[in-house]
């Protein structure tokens, strides 16, 4: 499917009020859209803030990974080159992203069903995915988003005061409202951040973790849901898993990863006939021939210390659960 007639679908089923499922990948170059009544659950399971097509399973062995990082040299290389950029004024903050190999003791399927999280989504055995972050909503007419930026282990003395003290998270997580707002402008009016930096909590099998997010709301059109894929165009990629300015900072994100993201970092959601649900495919393992990748990362910017954010990127590779 073409993005042209991914937007064209969106915009006709929206119109025609027929319930879908839809996928946006980062790059969009590879959109997927079926009617939900069409989905297959033998090749895709989907969990939406408890909407899903998985019928429920008796419990495993518990879910564990075993992370094989690559090293800081690697990470440090990719980061110093973001670094020049945000020297030159090219960015003011870039979310940086690498790939980390796990070993599993168990199937995708295993994790999906034992995974906590607002989003689910397990796409034809290729990836997995259980996120936290809501991209938008739209409901009674009102657009809803949430951008997260901010991430630190519970444990720590204070951790909350910490993370909401910290400078550098609030100048990453301030830039990133701004460029949402900005976006939200784009297919909204009377676009204001209603709730600012509140605290989430996330339980592992290893740790418990503190994220940090903000709600962002604005007033549709009466007709949105005639042209709910053009609203959903321009609102992507998603601001907090790129960054600022957005045209400029994706050619640097392209420039640095050396490799396409694909469907990590990208959206999925739900139109039920009124309202749309989509989270930002973030928490993401990739299947690539029987080896498995978990994709993670992090806002950088001036104030960014290589070593910090080395191992951020690695405390984001676990498994949600109860």
């Amino acid at each position: 499917m073409t993005l042209n007639d991914f937007i064209e679908s969106m915009n006709r089923l929206g119109q025609e009020k027929v319930p879908f499922l839809f996928l946006v990948d980062f790059e969009m170059l590879n959109p997927f859209l079926i009617k939900l009544n069409e989905v297959n659950p033998q090749e895709i399971l989907f969990s939406i803030h408890g909407f899903t097509n998985a019928n429920q399973k008796a419990a495993a062995e518990r879910v564990m990974i075993e992370k094989l990082p690559g090293s800081i040299a690697d990470y440090k290389r990719k980061f110093d080159r973001v670094l020049k950029h945000l020297e030159y004024g090219d960015t003011f903050l870039t979310n940086l992203t690498v790939k980390t190999e796990i070993k599993l003791g168990c199937t995708l399927s295993d994790i999906f069903h034992q995974s906590k999280a607002k989003y689910k989504l397990l796409f034809k055995n290729q990836f997995l995915v259980f996120s936290p972050e809501t991209f938008i909503q739209i409901k009674a007419g009102k657009i809803y988003a949430y951008p997260m930026k901010g991430t630190i282990d519970a444990s720590i003395v204070n951790a909350k005061e910490k993370i909401l003290a910290d400078r550098k998270e609030l100048a990453e997580h301030v830039t990133i409202v701004d460029l949402i707002r900005n976006d939200l402008s784009q297919v909204a009016s009377q676009v204001v951040v209603s709730r600012f930096r509140y605290i989430e909590e996330v339980r592992s099998w290893e740790k418990k973790l503190l994220q940090v997010s903000s709600e962002i709301c604005g007033h549709l059109d009466q007709d949105y849901a005639n042209h709910l894929g053009d609203i959903l165009l321009k609102l992507l990629p998603a601001g907090s898993v790129s960054g600022a300015p957005k045209p400029k900072t994706l050619e640097i994100i392209n420039e640095v990863e050396e490799e396409a993201r694909g469907y990590y970092t990208g959206v999925f959601g739900y139109f039920n006939g009124s309202d749309v649900d989509c989270g930002v495919m973030i928490r993401f393992i990739e299947n690539k021939d029987g080896r498995y990748f978990y994709r993670s990362g992090g806002g950088i910017t001036t104030q960014s210390d290589v070593e910090s954010e080395y191992r951020e990127t690695i405390d984001k590779v676990y498994v949600p659960v109860a």
